[in-house]
């Protein structure tokens, strides 16, 4: 009989900065949708704070994808996507649980953490299909392109799903709640946003050898 040390040791083992890579993306993701609840005022333009820490998602998916392909990285996406939607449904019940006076800050917790589903669901779909169109831009990039400059594949991919995931979140969210005007400040100022943070963030494609 095999001992538990064999099995580990045939087992197909995920390096550590491969786990390092999957926890940040996802914990990235969380985190944005979290701070996507609450919609800010910056230089005089609206913005859902979720746009200062979402756009690093996108060059994380491509430090994802040299290291497991591109397979892997599709599955990463849609368990990004389910763990953020079970995230908003236990929010939501542990919102609607009655708070212990004592502790108090029910309420609180409520008004802030309860999900707005409408941006919770516009957020996450803008998420999976962003990145699932990224992941074919990158993937046809490396393939049929050119695997050398490996910052023009990710400002490539991330130059198209960018604005793709920004239009689809701005139009769901808020389409026919606020203003067009509206909506289209907070889709030129996020857009602004995140394709800075892009930038940015594109030195994060080198901390790993290219093996896409």
């Amino acid at each position: 009989m095999q001992s538990e040390d064999n099995k580990l040791k045939s087992a197909p083992m995920l390096s550590a900065m491969a786990i390092v890579l999957i926890a940040s993306y996802i914990g990235a993701q969380m985190l944005a949708d979290i701070a996507s609840l609450k919609i800010g005022v910056i230089a005089g333009f609206a913005v859902d704070m979720g746009t200062f820490i979402y756009p690093i998602t996108f060059t994380l998916r491509d430090v994802v994808h040299k290291v497991l392909g591109k397979k892997n990285t599709q599955v990463l996406i849609l368990t990004a996507g389910a763990i953020n939607i079970f995230m908003a449904i236990y929010l939501m019940w542990v919102a609607s649980v009655p708070g212990d006076s004592e502790w108090g800050l029910s309420a609180e917790f409520s008004a802030i953490l309860a999900p707005v589903w409408r941006i919770v669901l516009a957020s996450i779909l803008a998420e999976i299909i962003s990145e699932m169109i990224d992941t074919e831009i990158y993937s046809w990039f490396v393939n049929k392109i050119t695997r050398e400059h490996q910052w023009a594949r990710v400002l490539t991919s991330n130059s198209i799903s960018v604005p793709i995931d920004n239009l689809i979140f701005a139009v769901v969210a808020f389409g026919g709640v606020l203003p067009w005007t509206i909506v289209w400040q907070i889709f030129l100022f996020n857009l602004v946003v995140k394709y800075l943070i892009t930038l940015l963030s594109l030195p994060l494609i080198y901390i790993v050898p290219d093996r896409a």
